[in-house]
């Protein structure tokens, strides 16, 4: 208990700072990183990797500054419906605004106007970012343990609610958390740091190194294709950001260093990382090709978002729906709070549609997606294809969690659930 969270706290870091300098010095090749840590040795490495950012880079603060000031406004100031996530164990229901997809337009608009100015009206262009990544990459993640040892001690002394506590481990407690939905001044650590920080600045990033591209190449459809794809799933993202507000990664992870790191420096460093290889890389695919990809792409979008909208309607009409022309077949699993009362609580179950098939058959889209838009940089490298491997250990690792997460809470009723679903991600197989 007390090693693994050292390790990842540790180690994790690296990764990301690893994978920037695989990409900028060892043109996008592990091999010849292999090659240079062989030579120099582990120590010499390391010192050679974070040796290559700097900390003081007064860039870097003044972006960061002011782009989390401006997400902490449009966070208080856009309009958004009130709604609320699931019931925690502890008998809490987090409220929401959903002004998710508002955040993320007025940003791309801002964005975009700033990139106008600059090139219309000055030497700079957005694409400086691209020399000031590493940097980035850097800062954020000191900036997030600080930020974590914050949120340790939050926790602790003044939890937001009684979604709270300690194992005694400090490790672990920092690594994991100390509260589920922490807010400071009104405003949900776990929605800024996902949603306003990690996912809208992986999209600026994609941009911005396509743009890059541009200006070293002029256009060269692999990279704008992957652009295009990767930019419809971040719209499909925010559109629906109600939903993910209801997923396994809030519901169940607390805000430490898993998520608020992974978020605030991971994201940037390992999602945006086949964007920032294609950005010094030209690679023509052809219209044919092209198109191919790009349909392919798109349809996993529809049918990832189908299968989701599937669930949320029936959970809106509790369960008084068609799936597929048909009645939807649910079971209403009954379960207990962990609060004073042992409340008893309802959930549904649903068997129908995409759902039917097997239990996350919703991932399958979605790695089809993330290879749709990794295939256009060509089979030369491995390292673009770093997100597409981590996503498919990922989410095969959520299927364990979340059946050992649904065993515990649905008891009887998640067996029937098993027994109707059998697999958990390819029917037939897995």
């Amino acid at each position: 208990m007390y090693i693994m969270p050292l390790y990842l706290v540790v180690s994790s870091p690296n990764v990301i700072l690893i994978l920037w300098y695989t990409v900028v010095k060892c043109d996008s090749s592990f091999a010849v990183f292999g090659s240079k840590f062989r030579k120099l040795g582990p120590v010499a490495m390391f010192k050679e990797v974070w040796g290559s950012v700097d900390f003081f880079d007064s860039f870097v603060y003044i972006f960061v500054i002011s782009y989390c000031t401006l997400q902490v406004i449009l966070m208080k100031t856009l309009p958004g419906k009130k709604f609320t996530g699931p019931v925690t164990s502890r008998n809490n229901v987090p409220l929401y605004y959903d002004n998710g997809f508002k955040c993320y337009v007025v940003t791309m608009f801002i964005y975009t106007a700033i990139s106008i100015f600059l090139y219309k009206f000055t030497k700079y262009r957005v694409t400086i970012f691209y020399d000031h990544f590493g940097n980035f990459l850097g800062i954020m993640t000191c900036v997030s343990l600080v930020l974590c040892l914050f949120l340790y001690w939050k926790g602790l002394k003044y939890p937001s609610s009684s979604d709270s506590g300690t194992t005694g481990n400090f490790l672990f407690d920092y690594y994991w958390g100390t509260e589920l939905y922490p807010r400071i001044f009104e405003i949900d650590v776990k929605v800024f740091t996902n949603c306003r920080f990690g996912m809208t600045m992986w999209s600026l990033l994609v941009v911005t190194f396509a743009l890059k591209n541009y200006e070293l190449y002029g256009f060269v459809d692999s990279v704008w294709l992957s652009t295009a794809l990767q930019t419809i799933y971040f719209v499909k993202f925010f559109w629906w950001e109600s939903g993910y507000l209801s997923t396994i990664d809030i519901m169940m992870d607390r805000a430490g260093f898993y998520i608020c790191w992974g978020c605030l420096a991971y994201i940037s460093g390992l999602y945006a990382s086949l964007s920032l290889h294609l950005a010094t890389h030209r690679v023509i695919l052809g219209w044919t090709l092209t198109s191919l990809i790009f349909a392919i792409g798109l349809t996993s979008i529809g049918v990832n978002y189908w299968a989701d909208y599937q669930k949320q309607e029936v959970r809106r009409t509790n369960g008084a729906c068609l799936i597929w022309g048909k009645k939807a077949d649910v079971i209403r699993a009954y379960y207990e709070l962990e609060d004073e009362n042992k409340t008893v609580k309802t959930s549904l179950l649903l068997v129908s549609g995409f759902w039917g098939i097997s239990r996350h058959f919703h991932y399958l889209p979605e790695l089809l997606l993330a290879l749709c838009w990794s295939v256009p940089a060509g089979f030369q490298r491995a390292m673009p294809y770093s997100y597409l491997f981590f996503l498919t250990i990922l989410l095969v690792h959520r299927t364990f969690r979340d059946d050992t997460k649904c065993r515990k809470k649905y008891k009887v009723y998640w067996e029937q659930y098993c027994n109707k679903v059998p697999y958990k991600m390819i029917p037939g197989i897995f």
